[in-house]
């Protein structure tokens, strides 16, 4: 029988959670600015660019190509 206990949603976020060292040195790649790390959505902000980078299994995607737009917030 399989073993459920990693099946969590706490488990699931922390298995894609990005290393907090690797969020100190991280900035964007068009202003060179510090980012900003939203856990719920898994993106990076760059507030200055005006661009959400994704992170996918807890790799962020450092690609202006990538990056989604910020709206009005």
């Amino acid at each position: 029988m399989a073993d459920s206990t990693n099946d969590t949603p706490r488990a699931k976020s922390d298995a894609h959670a990005v290393d907090p060292k690797l969020l100190e040195i991280l900035v964007c790649p068009l202003t060179k600015q510090t980012l900003s790390y939203d856990r719920e959505a898994q993106e990076l902000i760059s507030k200055k660019a005006r661009l959400a980078y994704p992170i996918r299994d807890g790799i962020p995607i450092m690609l202006v190509e990538e990056a989604r737009e910020l709206g009005d917030e």
